[in-house]
């Protein structure tokens, strides 16, 4: 009985060694079978900021969407009872305009002039920037020095002025600040992809898959494009509030979106003599852009920070 208990003593630690180890491979086992998406949505609920941003973001894409639903009147309609009403005043909560326009309602579709910019030129961006960074990282040589020059002179323009130059050449409208936009901040993603290309184009993956005979295109798509993605989505959201930003600067000037249209900056432009009197036509005005340009800013740096290799648990 004696040695037979000894036995069992012996294989004891033996089995709780096992045991722990096999808990141990099956944590690993369960986080290799979360995506990078996954565990990247994992680490950005757990950032407050970029959460809060997130949700921002959200609102405010809703409330441009339904803002023909949502807002009270029609953004034109004008009440010549209430001209200039006061905060507050019943049936504008948010008073009237000089022409008696309800002003909540031309905030509310002041943000669909914002997030359509935003959005728009920034999808622009993804059509230049990422094929001229894709091929220049992979060609490189001479493909690389001749891409690489000709983005180095579109860089040496203020973007900016550049931008207002195009406004003014092409006139005001909500189109013409798509293609002005897109067509001067896709230089930054083009350098980005390029660089992500460069690094990716000797890794092994990329050499096996030459190896099996994939050729030049399906290389750049299949394999080394969605490992790019990640610096690409970043870059795109980080566009999004500089687009905005421009677009009130444009508006703010008089050569951004077209009246009666609202526009946030055009209605800071268009009000800010009116602060002493009715301050609130330019603060409200001023306050939204702000707020969105930090809610896509947090949700920004949350972004890069959930989907960073470095940041992922070993």
């Amino acid at each position: 009985m004696d040695a037979i208990d000894q036995s069992h003593a012996k294989d004891a630690p033996r089995e709780a060694s096992d045991s722990a180890g096999g808990s141990i491979l099956a944590g690993v086992a369960a986080r290799r079978h979360r995506t990078l998406w996954a565990d990247a949505f994992g680490r950005m609920v757990k950032n407050k900021l970029a959460l809060g941003g997130l949700i921002m973001v959200v609102l405010i894409s809703l409330l441009a969407i339904f803002a023909s639903v949502i807002a009270p009147y029609p953004y034109a309609k004008p009440d010549f009872v209430a001209i200039n009403a006061p905060l507050g005043t019943s049936g504008h909560i948010l008073g009237t305009d000089e022409l008696g326009r309800d002003f909540l309602s031309r905030m509310i579709f002041g943000a669909q002039v914002s997030i359509l910019v935003g959005i728009g030129s920034q999808f622009i961006v993804l059509l230049i920037g990422v094929p001229i960074g894709a091929i220049a990282g992979y060609a490189a040589g001479k493909t690389d020095t001749i891409l690489m020059r000709f983005v180095d002179v579109a860089y040496a323009f203020p973007q900016l002025l550049f931008v207002i130059l195009i406004m003014s050449w092409r006139g005001p409208g909500l189109t013409n600040i798509f293609i002005a936009i897109g067509v001067t901040g896709w230089v930054t993603l083009a350098r980005l992809t390029r660089a992500d290309f460069l690094t990716m184009r000797e890794r092994d993956f990329v050499l096996a898959a030459r190896a099996a005979g994939a050729g030049p295109w399906r290389l750049m798509s299949k394999h080394m494009l969605p490992n790019a993605l990640t610096s690409i989505i970043v870059t795109i959201t980080f566009g999004v509030p500089q687009a905005i930003f421009t677009e009130a600067s444009l508006s703010f000037i008089g050569v951004g979106v077209s009246p009666p249209r609202p526009s946030w900056g055009q209605m800071v432009g268009q009000y800010f003599t009116y602060l002493q009197a009715h301050w609130y036509l330019a603060v409200f005005p001023a306050i939204a852009i702000a707020v969105v340009m930090l809610a896509f800013t947090f949700f920004g740096d949350g972004l890069r920070d959930a989907l960073d290799p470095r940041m992922q648990r070993t």
